[in-house]
């Protein structure tokens, strides 16, 4: 069935009917005309405290009404709310307003209140508007700003909606209620088992990285260089890479080695061991400074000479580098010069960090796997190039993502919300070293248990969309009259549109009546200059 200002679907059970969400029901209604002190509590019902796919309100708070009588929405217990902001709306943020002590509430302005007439059931009209066609059809008209977009409160009253008779609308909620209710709770049973392999997957990595994994290799498999010999080996390495580097520079612009030019050469950050915890025996605390050359990126918006040689070359965001992969399905290009694409194009193994933003993007990251044959990286997006062939860069990596997660939000810039770290601050974070073998061990062992995890965490994604296309094919049943036998001896919904549509009009008739009746006392009642004017002229001034 198609949802918008009409219906073309399929024929319609019999003693139903098809109208106007409009014609069964109140938009946006006034506020309710009660009276109450500014000190009164009264119901709030925030954005956050209604749930996705129509699963109810969680939580609803209490406010004095003095703040929230402006610049709020207004409801009632039994209204239906709608977030008509995106993605909430996407998200199915949708809900009866259940039974709050003196019915009156207040809430978010992104919702819409629809408040349905006697005989329609709220339920009904609220797993109306969670169907998956409606919602696409209300995408689809939402008008505003990108990122800002919202669904019009036209959109509302001019869709069409199926009206079952009054009696099938409540068998028909009621058998709704009972099956969503289990695919609920099949739902929450798989999002706990989710929880805990990403509480498992976390547990890992930290067994990972302090040794815990591999002690039972370990104590079998006595190292024949420990952690400190290695590190030695390694900042030996270190030196050399950069004499080389030194000598090309000299050779290529021409110019004799300086005396003493060895001298230049900066020792890296050594690791501040007091305030680290101790390691298992053969292992040492370096730093990623000591390990690895690195790097910030590519500036966005950088101004070029007439005379610079630039590209578009493919470049990684801070989108691009989540916690433990990468995200490479939106890859954007930015112009640079050749010398910067040169020095800064990624390579294999390369560990990446972001600087941070939001307090979740502080220092994650993970390796370059080579996915793209030439692809550079933001300035917010720093590289770590490790010694070759000596430290195994998932194992840096998984540092960073288990025990440097605090450590990064110890030592990194905060403000309110957010949080980054610098080059400096990168530089001394501390890696916890094991021997090579032992290296070896346990990111075999890692990726062993991480694939297991991985397979679970995408049957458990596979079942959680089942799960949503089978509570789709129940509303879809509902609403197509499937779900429940039909009871022919049911009054038919027209009866019941007919009686909605006659209170309508009386009560549009009482209220004419009502605003005659108080224009013409006003008219009758004289003003207080005409009462002046009658009185003596001896008094007036009195």
């Amino acid at each position: 069935m198609t949802y918008g200002a009409s219906s073309d679907g399929p024929a319609l059970p019999h003693g139903w009917v098809s109208g106007s969400l409009a014609e069964i029901a109140q938009m946006n209604p006034p506020r309710d005309p009660r009276a109450f002190s500014d000190s009164t509590q009264v119901n709030f019902v925030p954005m956050r405290a209604v749930d996705t796919e129509g699963k109810g309100v969680i939580g609803p708070e209490t406010r004095a009404y003095g703040d929230v009588k402006k610049g709020y929405t207004s409801f009632l217990s039994g209204d239906v709310i709608m977030a008509k902001i995106t993605p909430c709306m996407e998200n199915g943020k949708t809900a009866v307003v259940p039974e709050l002590p003196g019915s009156v509430c207040f809430g978010s302005t992104e919702f819409h209140v629809v408040r349905p007439a006697p005989g329609v059931i709220p339920n009904w009209i609220a797993n109306f508007l969670l169907q998956d066609e409606v919602r696409r059809a209300a995408q689809r008209a939402m008008t505003g700003a990108v990122g800002q977009m919202r669904v019009p409160a036209s959109f509302l009253e001019t869709i069409s909606i199926p009206i079952a008779p009054a009696d099938e609308q409540r068998r028909i909620t009621d058998a709704l209620d009972e099956l969503t209710s289990d695919l609920d709770a099949g739902v929450a049973a798989l999002e706990r088992v989710r929880s805990k392999l990403t509480q498992y997957r976390a547990s890992l990595l930290k067994t990972a990285v302090d040794g815990t994994l591999s002690a039972e290799w370990r104590q079998k498999h006595p190292p024949t260089e420990p952690g400190t010999q290695l590190l030695k080996r390694i900042l030996d390495e270190r030196r050399r890479l950069w004499e080389k580097q030194q000598l090309r520079k000299f050779r290529e612009k021409g110019q004799e080695l300086p005396k003493n030019w060895t001298v230049m050469y900066k020792e890296p950050i050594a690791p501040d061991t007091a305030s680290l915890p101790p390691l298992p025996q053969g292992w040492c605390w370096s730093t990623l400074d000591q390990l690895a050359d690195i790097a910030g990126g590519v500036t966005k918006g950088q101004k070029f000479s007439p005379n610079d040689e630039t590209r578009l070359v493919p470049y990684l965001r801070v989108a691009n580098v989540q916690r433990g992969y990468l995200d490479l399905s939106q890859i954007k290009n930015i112009r640079a010069t050749e010398e910067d694409i040169e020095a800064l194009t990624l390579r294999l193994g390369d560990v990446l960090f972001t600087e941070g933003g939001d307090r979740d993007k502080l220092g994650r990251g993970w390796i370059w796997e080579g996915k793209l044959p030439e692809c550079v990286h933001q300035n917010h997006v720093f590289r770590a190039r490790l010694v070759p062939g000596v430290v195994q860069p998932k194992l840096v990596s998984w540092c960073g993502n288990s025990y440097g997660r605090r450590w990064f939000m110890r030592v990194g810039k905060q403000s309110v919300n957010l949080a980054s770290i610098n080059r400096t601050n990168l530089r001394s974070f501390p890696v916890a070293l094991a021997p090579v073998a032992e290296q070896e061990v346990i990111v075999e062992s890692v990726e062993d248990h991480i694939s297991i995890i991985d397979h679970l965490e995408t049957d458990i994604a596979a079942k959680l969309k089942s799960a949503q296309r089978l509570r789709q094919a129940v509303l879809r049943h509902a609403f197509s009259g499937q779900l429940v036998p039909q009871d022919p001896s049911d009054e038919p919904a027209s009866e019941l549109l007919s009686r909605i549509g006659a209170d309508r009009e009386e009560r549009s008739r009482e209220a004419a009546a009502a605003k005659r009746t108080a224009k013409q006392a006003t008219k009758s009642r004289p003003s207080a200059q005409s009462c002046a004017a009658k009185r003596p002229a001896a008094t007036r001034g009195h």
